[in-house]
């Protein structure tokens, strides 16, 4: 079995390849990365999958990443998924992800490689969430709030036209929010147990800076997503979308208050204008009960477990820094 992971070196595709290799002797892991990418994720996988050096923005890239992996199973997971970065760099965020998708796409056609490939959407999508709309569905009107929303948008469209058009067998999966270790640090969660292990080593004043702490997500373990991505290419019907939550939310402040009790550390809790954004979804849960139907999913890890997992990672992180 040959699997082909877009974007390997991100959090999802890290614990992907990890899952990937603790469930199958029978798998053959090809990742595609670029020079910038964080290397660290997938460090301890040298020598258990292979990488691609591909910026799949470039069409010859894409090409050459499935003439090499001549892969079963894609997991397009590779984009740029910061959503604070989009407000800066819209045109940027706007044209590179749906860029690297319509290349790979367009490179599966030309090189007729037929087989499932999840394409890895995300709840940002349905944007301005009304409380009577709750939970979400897939049924619910997609009014993004964000450039990264607008590009989502965009992948989605997309890959649901090919399937319909070209007849590729894209499987569209709406992931809300999933944490867990090698989480970036500017994400929202990450960034807070980065901060408090640096004021816990003596590496950061114990002010604690934050933006907006008001508003709600449904947050998973990012091993129970990438689980639900295996099980999506196995199970789940091309052309179809389907929501990827625990059905739980949680405001911003909850996360920070378990993670500071995770702590003996004493903080100061700051605002900081910088980490505001011009519009914030207010509030995301997500519905699964499709995805579960269609796949007998359901979220295994506590959410504790996942803060916890997450600030020990930054702790150990925080040890081989020197310095901030």
């Amino acid at each position: 079995m040959r699997v082909l992971i877009t974007g390997i070196t991100g959090m999802a595709g890290s614990h992907l390849a990890d899952y990937l290799l603790s469930t199958s002797e029978d798998v053959e892991i090809y990742g595609t990365f670029r020079w910038r990418s964080r290397m660290e994720n997938v460090a301890h996988l040298k020598g258990k999958v292979n990488l691609i050096q591909c910026e799949l923005t470039d069409f010859t890239n894409a090409v050459k990443a499935l003439e090499i992996s001549k892969p079963d199973f894609i997991f397009h997971l590779a984009a740029q998924s910061y959503v604070l970065a989009s407000w800066s760099s819209p045109t940027a965020t706007m044209l590179e992800n749906p860029r690297m998708q319509i290349n790979l796409f367009e490179a599966m056609l030309m090189t007729g490689i037929d087989c499932p490939i999840l394409v890895a959407l995300s709840s940002e999508e349905y944007g301005m969430v009304y409380p009577n709309e709750l939970p979400i569905t897939e049924d619910n009107p997609l009014r993004p709030l964000s450039p990264y929303a607008v590009s989502k948008v965009t992948q989605d469209m997309m890959a649901y036209q090919y399937h319909k058009s070209h007849g590729l067998k894209t499987i569209r999966t709406r992931a809300f929010n999933h944490e867990g270790p090698r989480r970036g640090h500017v994400f929202v969660t990450s960034n807070f147990a980065r901060q408090i292990a640096l004021i816990e080593a003596g590496k950061q004043e114990p002010v604690l800076y934050v933006g907006n702490l008001d508003a709600k997500r449904d947050w998973s373990d990012v091993r129970d997503i990438v689980r639900a991505y295996w099980l999506a290419v196995n199970r789940c019907v091309p052309g179809e979308v389907y929501v990827i939550a625990s059905g739980q939310s949680y405001s911003v402040q909850e996360m920070l208050d378990m993670l500071i009790l995770m702590s003996d550390a004493e903080v100061e809790i700051r605002q900081d204008p910088a980490r505001m954004r011009p519009s914030d979804v207010m509030l995301l849960q997500g519905d699964p009960s499709k995805f579960k139907a269609q796949t007998g999913w359901k979220p295994e890890i506590p959410l504790q477990q996942t803060l916890s997992d997450l600030l020990n990672h930054w702790r150990e992180e925080v040890r081989g820094l020197n310095g901030w």
